[in-house]
């Protein structure tokens, strides 16, 4: 979606903002590493001022440094405790869910634990090396370490309910649609329009300058999690040209693989991969396509004649059509970025409503037709959205629902019921 050129404080010029902070390089990682590396400070510096307080009563020094030591390496080993769950947990949901499934590993919760158990050993070992040999110490040193250790324990009790939510499926599946949510509101904050004449959604993803110099992917295979906007939209003003990627985040790079077409102004791969940001594997923060995957995953799975699960298939249904219908009538072209005299410097290919609908309904239909539960639900599901999608998106989910009505009335005649209104069958044609 293409921003106005309106002045620098005019509605366009803000809404131009808004949808590049939402393309903006994370500091999850910075942050993760700065609060280990600020609670561990915090705990040498507390551990050093600690003994050094004169004020209550005084207790034996040697006792006090057996209490820090005991508390201190105690605490520590709460760590193996962190990565013990966080190897069942992540197994448990590869296993049962699906192995793109990483959100306890990403919680805030198990990062902070660690930090601040990090900094309690610290503060511990730093005030009985301080303390040293003396003849005693203020109470306020053994105080605070017991303090600190009750704190560590609330921070633990915390990450045992986490932990036993993430292999619940319904905290599974509303974790996937709050972070679902949550990104749609940032992405796509206008309603949708159709266009005078137009059948569908337009491809945004074909769009890109003509005659533009393609720029090759040459490092190691990786996975494309997120694009840098402003610094692209400020390299492309600064070399005068414009960027358009061939990619978008979730993409799997490897070498050779078409990065970009720049016009005319010479941008360097080196330039376009500084604004890159890559990993193992998909994330949330750019990647609206991928909680429709995980939840499409979760169904599969449940209707594998390993598991067969239809009631789990139905749960992730549920989610999936929540996640539809909040994107049915909001615009979804946004992959076009702009500087700040409004003239296009960047382009993204962005997932579609058909790609939507594709990567949520395609392959489950096909899984659900063994079921008459889920089949039904799949059903239920497309005739819900075909009645409350634009008319210029409701063409991809009627082609799908004709499909699921002649499944479900050649497989299960007897159990099959075409609904009384809507789109039944003879009704989608």
């Amino acid at each position: 979606m293409s921003g106005s050129a309106d002045g620098p404080a005019g509605p366009g010029a803000r809404l131009r903002l808004r949808r590049r902070a939402a393309f903006r390089r994370p500091t999850r990682a910075m942050r993760r590493g700065l609060s280990q590396l600020i609670c561990a400070i915090a705990g040498l510096l507390l551990g050093m001022v600690a003994p050094m307080v004169a004020v209550g009563p005084q207790v034996e020094a040697g006792r006090v440094v057996s209490l820090l030591f005991t508390i201190g390496f105690g605490v520590i080993s709460l760590v193996s405790i962190i990565y013990s769950m966080l190897f069942l947990v992540v197994q448990f949901s590869a296993s049962t869910f699906t192995p793109r499934l990483g959100l306890f590993r990403d919680e805030p919760i198990v990062w902070r634990t660690f930090a601040f158990t990090v900094g309690v050993f610290v503060f511990c070992v730093t005030s009985g090396l301080t303390i040293g040999v003396g003849p005693s110490v203020s109470a306020f040193v053994p105080v605070t370490a017991m303090v600190l250790a009750l704190v560590a324990i609330v921070f633990m009790r915390t990450l045992q309910m986490k932990a036993f939510d993430s292999i619940q499926l319904g905290h599974s599946l509303t974790a996937i649609a709050t972070r679902a949510h949550l990104l749609f509101d940032e992405l796509y904050v206008q309603p949708y329009v159709q266009p005078a004449g137009a059948v569908g959604d337009p491809h945004p993803e074909t769009a890109g300058a003509t005659g533009a110099t393609a720029v090759p992917w040459s490092g190691a295979a990786v996975v494309l999690q997120q694009f840098d906007v402003p610094a692209l939209v400020g390299a492309a003003r600064e070399h005068d040209c414009t960027i358009a990627f061939r990619v978008a985040p979730g993409t799997t790079l490897s070498r050779g693989v078409e990065l970009a077409g720049v016009s005319a102004g010479g941008l360097s791969e080196e330039r376009l991969r500084g604004a890159l940001l890559t990993g193992v594997e998909r994330t949330f923060d750019q990647d609206p396509e991928l909680p429709f995957r995980l939840l499409a995953d979760i169904a599969l799975r449940a209707l594998s004649p390993a598991v067969n699960d239809p009631a789990t298939a139905v749960d992730a249904l549920d989610r999936l059509e929540d996640l539809l219908t909040r994107l049915a009538g909001r615009e979804l072209d946004i992959g076009r970025f702009h500087d700040d005299a409004g003239r296009l410097r960047v382009t993204i290919p962005v997932p579609g409503w058909e790609q939507f609908v594709r990567t949520s309904v395609d392959d489950v239909v096909f899984a659900a037709a063994g079921s008459p539960m889920a089949l039904r639900r799949m059903r239920d599901l497309l005739r819900g959205l075909a009645e409350r999608a634009p008319e210029g998106r409701r063409g991809v989910v009627r082609d799908r629902l004709r499909w699921v009505e002649r499944t479900g009335e050649e497989r299960y005649p007897l159990v099959w019921t075409a609904p009384g209104g809507g789109y039944g069958h003879g009704d989608v044609g």
